[in-house]
């Protein structure tokens, strides 16, 4: 390890600064395939604002659009488009690997390195054969959410058309994209359980991680299942679980939203709606058209993300889950912070500390300086919080901002969606590589703090 250590403070540049340098490139480089003219059906360019503000909400897996993706994008732009979200979905080093397996190229270790730091592991042994395994079981499940979507929109749009929307959204919801070739959305398919279902599945399979289904699949039974997968899944049921139900009571009587649905349309949409805030950004009701509650619910959600290691966004459900631990420790007088009999370093502590500070902070930035920008809009605090916290969490659900930005507004949202999709996660990852620097021979006496 100290070797590995060792090489790692040779590279010229940190891998956390590669990765965000070659996402960086990568939005660029869509942006100027989707400001070409015939990336537009009118034939005029969309303006390089407007393209690599969709470039990288592609790239981030978002899914906010300034435009309607079904509408303004020729069949050339919407391939870029889905080439985009698979690529930033499994991560540059992933796609680069899959590359370096086809043709036989030798994965150097830098390759690794990079790999590891994109992965947010913490060890490169398997990194290789799990990079492998990941995209052989990202093809397996798109290909079965391309099959099961197809038995609904084949029929709808015909054979040609039906498997190309089939294709575009099931790897947009594995992805937890949340960019659409139907318009509106998944609105018109509010009542379909094929559809429901199908995207619920691709969203939750992509929001829990690679790890976490490559544990399940060679362990199988939960009491075997490493602390991770554990907690992973715990925090993810509970959420699904608390938001369907806060979105079944509080959206029943909704006229606007549940009201005008049976009971299991109700049932349906309520559990779609718990499950897609978690960075998906698909929806069959009206997201401004939800009570207040259930908006602030959906923003603490979006916030919240799903889990590391996965195409999801957000502070990740570990970095909550190891908070709630840690102060439910601290309450009971527990020296240790313990669960499933097992200890949790104060080192992890302190990165999930770090990641949910960093990611206040960039929210209140932003939401600040959008509240200046974008002040003539006509929209209000909460349109511009839900807008930035979807943006951060990379869910690309909106209350109708998006189109009416204002360049530096939409500027801004392209920066938290970029942020977001990289900025805690490898700023965490990057001080738990670099902790070695900061062990000394000595320590400064304590200093005492009153807080609370």
């Amino acid at each position: 390890m100290e070797n590995n250590e060792s090489k790692i403070s040779n590279l010229r540049i940190h891998p956390s600064q590669f990765l965000l340098l070659w996402f960086a490139v990568l939005i660029f480089v869509g942006a100027t395939f989707l400001n070409l003219p015939f990336a537009s059906v009118d034939g005029k360019s969309i303006g390089f604002i407007d393209a690599l503000f969709t470039a990288a909400s592609a790239v981030c897996v978002t899914g906010l659009t300034v435009v309607n993706t079904a509408a303004h994008w020729t069949l050339f732009g919407k391939i870029v488009i889905i080439l985009l979200i698979q690529i930033g979905g499994l991560g540059i080093m992933t796609m680069a690997t899959l590359i370096a397996f086809l043709f036989g190229k030798k994965i150097t270790l830098k390759d690794r390195l990079l790999m590891q730091e994109e992965m947010n592991t913490t060890t490169l042994q398997g990194i290789v054969l799990l990079t492998k395994r990941i995209l052989f079981m990202t093809i397996a499940i798109e290909l079965i959410g391309v099959i099961l979507l197809s038995i609904v929109l084949v029929p709808d749009y015909g054979v040609l058309q039906g498997i190309w929307f089939s294709i575009f959204h099931s790897i947009s919801a594995f992805c937890n994209a949340g960019f659409d070739l139907l318009g509106n959305s998944l609105v018109g398919y509010v009542n379909n359980p094929i559809v429901n279902f199908t995207v619920i599945s691709l969203v939750i399979l992509g929001g829990l991680g690679f790890y976490v289904l490559m544990d399940i699949i060679q362990r199988r039974r939960l009491k075997k299942l490493l602390m991770h997968s554990k907690i992973v899944l715990l925090i993810t049921g509970f959420l699904l679980v608390f938001g369907f139900l806060l979105v079944f009571i509080f959206e029943y009587s909704n006229p606007l939203t549940l009201g005008g649905l049976n009971l299991p349309g109700k049932l349906m949409s309520s559990l779609f709606l718990s499950v897609t805030p978690r960075t998906a950004g698909f929806n069959t009701l009206d997201t401004a058209a939800l009570s207040p509650i259930t908006t602030f619910f959906i923003i603490m959600l979006m916030f919240i993300g799903g889990s590391p290691g996965s195409t999801a966004g957000g502070v990740k459900t570990t970095s909550i889950g190891v908070i709630v631990i840690a102060i439910v420790g601290l309450v009971k007088g527990s020296e240790d912070t313990e669960i499933f009999k097992r200890r949790i370093p104060v080192t992890t502590i302190l990165r999930a500390i770090a990641v949910i500070g960093i990611a206040i902070l960039l929210v209140v930035l932003a939401t600040t300086i959008l509240l200046v920008t974008e002040r003539n809009t006509g929209f209000s605090f909460i349109d511009i919080i839900f807008e930035t916290v979807s943006a951060f969490g990379t869910v690309g659900l909106s209350r109708g901002l998006t189109p009416h930005l204002t360049d530096l507004g939409r500027i801004v949202v392209s920066l938290t969606m970029f942020a977001g999709r990289l900025g805690p996660l490898t700023i965490a990852f990057g001080i738990a590589q670099n902790q070695h620097k900061n062990k000394g021979y000595y320590k400064y006496p304590e200093g005492k703090i009153m807080v609370g």
